[in-house]
């Protein structure tokens, strides 16, 4: 195996009993970092401080991931202009959050005869948001809703940025 020690330094392609004795003599632990590696590569360290490393280096990554969730604006074939201009504005904010926003038409009762108008709310949403978004996936009736997908359109949104940036200094 190929040993490290403390240091950073190589040691070279020790046998196991060598590495251990190398590691005993410094009052250290040794740690297989690489064992996919041909030969396997070990490490002389503190093995507490080595799981300490770990731990903050995972920690660190957790903190920069973002989860995007799914957030849902529902619908009815007859929603008014102004409860649909609120949910366009709170799509927009999902949006722009990062989120993925779930546009759904629920239909109840005799309302299933009315799909054309959902159909019709669906796309006039889709023009509202064009502007920072994209559809994800087009509607479509699953039982008695219509469900479209629309996710932020990065592409757009440095443009309309740009477009900001150029209209403030002028």
């Amino acid at each position: 195996m190929r040993v490290i020690d403390e240091e950073g330094r190589q040691l070279g392609v020790l046998t196991v009993k060598e590495a251990l004795t190398a590691a005993t003599e410094r009052t250290l632990d040794l740690i297989e970092i690489v064992p996919t590696a041909d030969p396997p590569v070990c490490k002389i360290m503190d093995f507490g401080k080595y799981k300490y490393e770990l731990a903050k280096k995972e920690k660190l990554q957790k903190k920069h991931q973002h989860i995007t969730l799914v957030k849902e604006i529902r619908f009815h074939p007859n929603t008014d202009t102004h409860d649909f201009e609120f949910k366009v504005r709170h799509a927009r904010a999902f949006i722009e959050e990062g989120h993925k926003v779930k546009a759904t038409v629920v239909f109840k009762g005799r309302e299933i005869t009315y799909q054309d108008q959902g159909r019709a709310m669906l796309n006039s949403f889709t023009e509202r948001l064009e502007d920072i978004a994209k559809v994800d996936a087009s509607a479509k009736m699953e039982g008695r809703q219509m469900i479209a997908y629309y996710v932020a359109d990065k592409t757009k949104k440095k443009t309309t940025e740009g477009s900001k940036q150029t209209t403030e200094s002028t």
